[in-house]
């Protein structure tokens, strides 16, 4: 088949290159074996690092950069990205990334405060609709940080204000959200998230993620403890329940805790990308779409990358082809047939 139109839209490959670095090579792969074919790269992330770079590539505009808190409340550089119809994409990772703990890592004692600050930084500067990438955080703190940057109050039992760590949720006495910028009410929240983990339990945020953050099986067993309080806190207060709420478990409890104190709305990132890059639009009289990633697995069909691009594709009937990296060590995952990599 004679190539004349090919869209190219893959994820990261964690650990090695970029989306952007991917989309060059395959294009100039492709162009070497079709010189006269149309290739339109859609560099994407699903809400970890690297969104930012994938939104200011398909959308156009331009890095803010401000000083917030890191992880550990020390103060840092961190930037967000505004598009040039006025939309702000934060990172969690820009604050509260595992790289900014490194050397530090402690789930039960690290802050997304950092975040809240670049969300309210986006507010003030009149940005109405928010996409916040929900990845990479070395955080546990059901997004009591970013809340409380954002004008929410904590107080304890005593009414002591505070501002909850992973560690101190189950000190959650009263929430009051007074506090949030009038603006908030009439912005959109978009909360992205690869994964669709409860916030507690088994799959939730601790037992899953605190591991990896540097938590011991009895802090991550404690840790899912004090989400549950905390939940149980918001439910008490607030009225609205988050605990099994797929993807609540993003980002050590961001996710839920964004939908609890700040309304957002937790999408699959890759959706929101595919959108917000005019993917469906490119996609037509396409003859082939090539995507992939750093590993293909199981969890790829849960709302990441490839999956949400060959779901696409399959509606549209466009073959898609994907990469990943294969070692000796990792088997080719088995894909059921009606899955949307079949």
């Amino acid at each position: 088949m004679k190539l004349k139109k090919v869209v190219v839209v893959p994820d990261s490959f964690k650990g090695t290159m970029s989306s952007l670095e991917i989309c060059r090579i395959m294009t100039e792969a492709i162009l070497a074996r079709a010189p006269g074919a149309q290739v339109i790269p859609i560099p994407v992330a699903d809400g970890g690092e690297g969104s930012v770079d994938a939104f200011l590539a398909a959308a156009g505009g331009r890095r803010i950069t401000l000083s917030a808190a890191g992880p550990w409340m020390e103060p840092i550089e961190a930037s967000y990205g505004m598009l040039a119809d006025g939309t702000a994409v934060i990172e969690t990772a820009a604050c509260a990334g595992l790289p900014l703990a490194e050397g530090r890592l402690n789930p039960g004692q690290t802050t997304t405060y950092g975040v809240g600050q670049l969300l309210r930084d986006a507010l003030e500067r009149g940005c109405r609709r928010l996409i916040l990438g929900l990845g990479g955080s070395a955080t546990n703190d059901l997004g009591a940080g970013a809340a409380a940057a954002m004008g929410v109050r904590f107080t304890d039992s005593s009414g002591r204000e505070f501002v909850p760590l992973g560690e101190t949720l189950d000190q959650i006495a009263r929430i009051d959200l007074s506090g949030l910028p009038k603006a908030l009410e009439d912005a959109e929240l978009i909360a992205m998230c690869d994964v669709d983990n409860p916030l507690c339990g088994p799959s939730g945020a601790a037992r899953v993620f605190a591991p990896q953050k540097g938590a011991d099986p009895e802090q991550a067993e404690r840790l899912d403890r004090r989400l549950a309080a905390g939940a149980a806190a918001i439910r008490r207060e607030l009225g609205r329940d988050v605990e099994q709420m797929p993807g609540a478990g993003a980002a050590g409890g961001l996710g839920g805790g964004a939908a609890a104190f700040l309304g957002a709305v937790l999408r699959p990132g890759i959706e929101t990308v595919l959108d917000l890059a005019g993917f469906d639009e490119k996609l037509r009289g396409a003859d082939l779409v090539l995507t992939g990633e750093g590993r293909l697995d199981r969890q790829s069909l849960r709302g990441k990358v490839v999956a949400g691009v060959a779901r696409r594709c399959r509606q549209a009937g466009v073959p898609a082809v994907a990469m990943w990296v294969i070692s000796e060590r990792r088997s080719i995952p088995s894909i059921r047939k009606g899955s949307p990599l079949s």
